[in-house]
């Protein structure tokens, strides 16, 4: 048995970036910083940012478009994906991460609660 599950949460690095396929599925790409707490080499806590690729499809990538900005806190339950590539000769690979449930917190309304997007199989494309 296999188990392919991930839970992060953090803050968006950057704008999010929708597009389409050419079959019209959206996919909307986000990049997440999730903070890891660490001694440094003088014994103190510092933190120490991981980023991430995540990725929405479907109705709810566009959607959330529009809702989110660099900064945004964010929660993302999901799996990993591998892919694999060939350029200039040389392999390449990476790991990013499918959201399944997806919850945000509104940059201009940070006392209010996290709004829930959450992702199901019909809007994956595979």
């Amino acid at each position: 048995m296999s188990i392919n599950h991930v839970v992060v949460s953090g803050n968006l690095t950057r704008d999010p970036e929708l597009r389409q396929t050419a079959s019209g599925m959206a996919i909307l790409t986000l990049g997440i910083a999730v903070n890891d707490s660490r001694k440094n080499g003088n014994g103190q806590w510092e933190d120490v940012p991981n980023y991430f690729t995540v990725k929405v499809f479907g109705k709810r990538a566009e959607s959330l478009e529009s809702k989110l900005a660099k900064g945004s806190k964010v929660y993302v339950d999901g799996r990993l994906s591998w892919s694999q590539w060939e350029s200039n000769g040389e392999k390449r690979s990476k790991v990013e991460i499918i959201a399944n449930v997806f919850e945000y917190e509104r940059r201009n309304d940070r006392d209010a609660q996290p709004a829930q997007q959450s992702m199901y199989d019909d809007d994956l494309p595979f």
